[in-house]
């Protein structure tokens, strides 16, 4: 039996979603989740609860766990929920940005590059997500983080669903505006360039019902 815990499991399957391996209506079966990981049943239901109280998974009666698959309701709550939440938090980050948390949010992107340019485009686009998310961090504001973080969580679902733009997924050309913004310590502009970023990001989904995926557990987590 593997060491890994439920928490490690949740982390491991989350980044999956966010990197598009693992897509929207995808069953979770809690043999096949405990195969692959090499862990008990027990653990994968504690993983399993843990990933539907974050909106990741859903779990149905008498059917099992599924990753979550949002309406095209839910996609456009998604993005109107960002969009009221994260230029004020962009705005408050600039605010408040040294040196240092402008430094780490351009490693960032760098590792965002880096990515691209090994061909891993899943692991490009969970950090063009994550962006989001250490943004709320340099703002300091805890609870916005939370809910912006189960936001991103919710945009990986949405995109692999309805982006109907794949080749230009990972074009981040907002976020080293952002960078800018925050380098200069100017509110004003970080909180317009967010807005922007996200109205392109809508503007680059088509809202309409998607196909159903097939793929398997196994083969997602292999890549």
């Amino acid at each position: 039996m593997s060491n890994i815990s439920a928490e490690g499991i949740v982390t491991q399957l989350t980044e999956a979603v966010h990197a598009h391996r693992i897509l929207p209506g995808m069953k979770l079966s809690e043999d096949e989740v405990a195969e692959v990981f090499g862990v008990s049943r027990t653990i994968v239901r504690q993983a399993l609860r843990a990933l539907s109280h974050d909106g990741l998974v859903s779990i149905e009666r008498n059917r099992g766990a599924f990753v979550s698959k949002p309406s095209v309701k839910e996609a456009r709550e998604v993005f109107e929920a960002r969009a009221l939440l994260e230029p004020q938090t962009a705005r408050a980050a600039a605010e408040r940005a040294t040196p240092e948390d402008v430094a780490h949010l351009e490693r960032h992107i760098e590792d965002e590059h880096a990515a691209l340019a090994a061909g891993d485009a899943g692991r490009a686009l969970m950090l063009s997500g994550l962006f989001h998310v250490e943004i709320a961090r340099v703002a300091d504001q805890k609870t916005i983080e939370t809910f912006i973080q189960q936001l991103i969580s919710r945009s990986s679902l949405v995109i692999a669903l309805y982006w109907q733009r794949r080749s230009a997924l990972c074009e981040s050309h907002a976020h080293h505006a952002l960078l800018d913004a925050f380098r200069q310590n100017d509110p004003d502009r970080a909180e317009e360039v967010m807005k922007g970023h996200l109205v392109d990001l809508v503007s680059q989904l088509n809202l309409r019902e998607p196909p159903t995926e097939t793929r398997s557990l196994k083969e997602a987590l292999r890549g």
